[in-house]
């Protein structure tokens, strides 16, 4: 839901008052989730992000080794 309106918000079809009037929420609440929305679109296209993805992989790699290392000590 907050992303569908911050999407609505950035494509500035309608103001903030109308957004918020529209979906039944506060225009602070719209205006800061269209905030929050550009940081995060700033972020996807940083030259980091594909070395935040690569970090994340890893992590992810490093949980399910541990899960099957607990679930085998379970087990036994």
């Amino acid at each position: 839901f907050k992303a569908k309106v911050a999407t609505e918000a950035l494509r500035g079809e309608w103001t903030t008052s109308e957004l918020a009037a529209r979906h039944g929420v506060y225009p602070n609440l719209v205006a800061q989730w269209k905030k929050h929305a550009a940081e995060g679109m700033t972020a996807i296209f940083s030259k980091d992000a594909g070395r935040h993805e690569a970090d994340q992989e890893a992590r992810i790699k490093e949980l399910h080794a541990k899960i099957g290392q607990l679930t085998v000590g379970r087990d036994f």
